[in-house]
């Protein structure tokens, strides 16, 4: 058999002229014995570890995920994993500061009863400031709470693959069901209370499930909850921001500037902290858990951050209040029942200064029963609004004697 010729397609040639040629029989050859070096290689420098087999009441992992734009802002997801009895926790943030993640420590530590042993992380800045020879220098502000609940903070072994992975698969399932995006078809969320709604609820789905490696369903935390420390009373304040108490006006005062709140917080504290160019709100909220209800621009003395949704009893703003009416007597209660019309008139009329007021109203509570409610209410109706308030002047027309 003849050597192949150029043109010819390599490989219809035979295994000797391939070799003879350097063709590609060759290189399979030389791939297959490069391939077998490195496999034996790596055999040897292979790193083994011993699998990671988790204890009641020691390892609570928690990372950080981002999550959806709500009107066009970020937000950010808290993750935490409580190792042995696989319940997770999921916090929607709007940031992921030192004092924002002592707040998700503080309502996941509380949601699941105590302070475990160990709190695993990455090597966030807000966590290891530094690594020296490998060791890593912690956050002075993050270890205080750790003193503070009763548990050390520590940070994972870049490249060890069991010391996190709880935590990053809660990540990953819950970007999966909680972000929108175009393959799981779910919907924008209008509002940032929306989401917190979300995960609460995402979480109470997922944890009363059976877990797979597990067989077991969330009891199994009410096993570890009696190995977890107690939680002292009182939240962190030091990272939590300066304390203020809600007035009954629902403002609070920072740095002689008055800040709204929202609804339901009067006569309650609440933790201010500044962000950048905004000042936080952390308060507790009905269900016991610490969490961020507002956020302001910050601003200067004199000029008051004063939001109207945070009043919706007071639709139209603060002015001038109006008397409301209270009718005592039995007259007062006859007129008024005619219609709104009459109660119209009534308000009209005393800040108009009309005369003789009682006897005006007698006269149109005798019209009303004779002629109706409603003739004489649409009457007096008129009358306010034109600003009319007469005594003997007929309000209505009284019907055409016939003849």
């Amino acid at each position: 058999m003849g050597r192949a010729v150029e043109g010819d397609d390599p490989r219809r040639c035979g295994p000797r002229e391939a070799r003879e040629d350097g063709l590609p029989g060759q290189r399979a050859l030389d791939e297959t014995g490069g391939e077998r070096g490195e496999l034996a290689w790596k055999a040897g420098k292979r790193r083994t570890y011993r699998p990671w087999i988790p204890e009641p009441g020691r390892w609570l992992q928690f990372d950080w995920s981002e999550g959806p734009r709500i009107a066009g802002r970020r937000t950010w997801l808290f993750c935490a994993w409580l190792s042995w009895s696989r319940f997770r926790v999921v916090i929607p943030v709007w940031d992921c500061t030192l004092g924002t993640l002592v707040a998700c420590l503080d309502t996941t530590l509380r949601r699941i009863g105590g302070a475990p042993t160990y709190v695993l992380t990455d090597n966030a800045e807000t966590v290891t400031v530094e690594h020296i020879a490998g060791i890593p220098v912690r956050h002075p502000q993050m270890v205080a709470p750790g003193r503070h609940y009763g548990c050390q903070v520590v940070s994972c072994v870049p490249y060890d693959p069991e010391s996190k992975g709880g935590a990053e698969a809660t990540v990953r399932i819950a970007k999966a069901d909680l972000v929108p995006t175009s393959a799981n078809l779910l919907a924008a969320y209008d509002s940032f209370a929306e989401l917190a709604d979300a995960c609460l609820t995402w979480c109470d789905a997922l944890n009363s499930r059976r877990h797979r490696a597990t067989g077991q369903t969330a009891d199994r935390l009410d096993v570890e909850r009696t190995t977890l420390h107690v939680l002292p009373i009182e939240p962190l304040a030091l990272a939590l921001g300066e304390e203020r108490l809600v007035g009954s006006d629902r403002t609070i005062s920072f740095n002689s500037v008055r800040y709204s709140t929202p609804p339901g917080y009067t006569g309650a504290r609440v933790w201010c902290r500044v962000v950048g160019e905004e000042l936080s709100f952390t308060a507790r909220t009905d269900s016991g858990n610490l969490s961020e209800i507002w956020r302001h621009q910050l601003s200067t003395p004199g000029v008051p951050q004063i939001i109207d949704e945070h009043y919706p009893d007071h639709p139209d703003g603060r002015s001038i209040h109006q008397p409301r009416l209270r009718p005592r007597s039995e007259a007062e209660i006859a007129f008024v029942g005619i219609g709104p019309g009459a109660g119209r008139w009534l308000k009209e009329a005393g800040p108009a200064g009309a005369t003789r007021i009682r006897a005006k109203m007698a006269r149109a509570f005798e019209l009303a029963t004779v002629l109706g409610n409603d003739k004489v209410d649409q009457a007096l109706g008129l009358a306010a609004t034109a600003g009319r308030f007469p005594l003997c002047q007929p309000w209505v027309r009284r019907p055409a004697s016939s003849g």
